[in-house]
């Protein structure tokens, strides 16, 4: 009698843990041939799957990845989510925006980058989850100078780390990312909260004392919403609300910290910054509601703006 086909789903997947290509089909037709050849039933399922994943996999070994592979551009900024595979960056980006991708507890799920928007502070960012890096990665091993090339445009980088994998994997990431010479923004996530033994956040900490550290579970709507906290502190962004006849536009536009009424002037056209006579602001970087400035007023976060012509 054949062993329960969850215990055999396991011990499946982890005979594929970083297993690509050629290789990768040899284990999967291997895992076939060992399979019950049950016409119904969860046996049946289980062979569709691993047929599935051939198939899957023949696929993914035809993509080449060029230097040419490039992300359009979306929303307010474009923060990038890397780490090694399975690090929890697929569940985290499609519980941050809701769009719908691949999912699975193996490694390479993302074989390409996957963009998605999220709205944080009424504010549209980015996400572009960078498929998982491996050693070599600078040197164009799995397509990695590609990789690195979409990560070089981001704005910020989120590095992922499940917290009951051994930081190493993500040491070696980080280690790809500073060859290419990218230096971004970037704060440590610690995914799968729910699931971290304990002592697996300390010691990741220690493994990694340069980088701020969020937790986060996908399962806990608060942890989610910390994170987009950080995340809008780590692009760095105000928002700026357009005020006309005391009606007050209900999106905001987003400018760099340290932006100017002249900004705001060119955000709304570009020849009204060269023609606009001043503003009134009501908010954070005003002495009082309605104070009337000049073009060169640094402007604060939640500011309200009225162009004056």
């Amino acid at each position: 009698m054949p062993i329960p086909h969850q215990t055999h789903m396991r011990l499946i997947r982890r005979r594929l843990v970083g297993k690509e290509g050629s290789d990768r089909i040899r284990e999967l037709r291997a895992i076939l041939n060992e399979l019950p050849n049950y016409k119904n039933g969860p046996y049946a399922d289980l062979r569709k799957w691993v047929q599935a994943q051939v198939e899957e996999t023949r696929v993914r070994s035809r993509i080449t990845q060029r230097d040419s592979i490039a992300v359009r551009r979306e929303g307010a900024a474009q923060v990038a989510l890397v780490g090694p595979p399975n690090g929890g960056k697929s569940s985290l980006l499609q519980a941050l925006s809701n769009v719908q991708i691949k999912v699975g507890d193996y490694a390479f799920t993302t074989v390409r980058p996957v963009p998605a928007l999220t709205r944080i502070g009424g504010v549209l960012v980015q996400l572009v989850e960078i498929p998982g890096l491996i050693p070599g990665a600078a040197d164009d091993r799995g397509g990695g100078r590609a990789l690195l090339g979409v990560l070089r445009e981001a704005d910020a980088v989120l590095f992922c780390q499940d917290l009951g994998a051994n930081p190493e994997s993500l040491r070696e990431v980080r280690a790809e990312v500073a060859r290419a010479g990218i230096e971004l923004p970037a704060l440590l996530v610690a995914t799968k909260l729910d699931d971290a033994p304990a002592g697996a956040l300390e010691a990741l900490e220690r493994a990694m004392p340069d980088l701020p550290v969020v937790t986060v579970s996908v399962l806990d709507d608060r942890s989610l919403a910390d994170l987009r906290g950080a995340i809008w502190d780590l692009v760095d962004l105000i928002r700026v609300h357009l005020r006309h006849q005391g009606e007050v536009a209900e999106e905001p536009i987003a400018l760099p910290r340290g932006a100017t009424v002249a900004d705001v002037a060119a955000h709304i056209h570009g020849d009204l910054g060269a023609s606009f006579a001043g503003a009134r602001v009501w908010g954070p970087s005003g002495r009082f509601d309605g104070q009337r400035v000049g073009k060169d007023h640094t402007l604060g976060d939640g500011d309200q703006v009225e162009i004056l012509r």
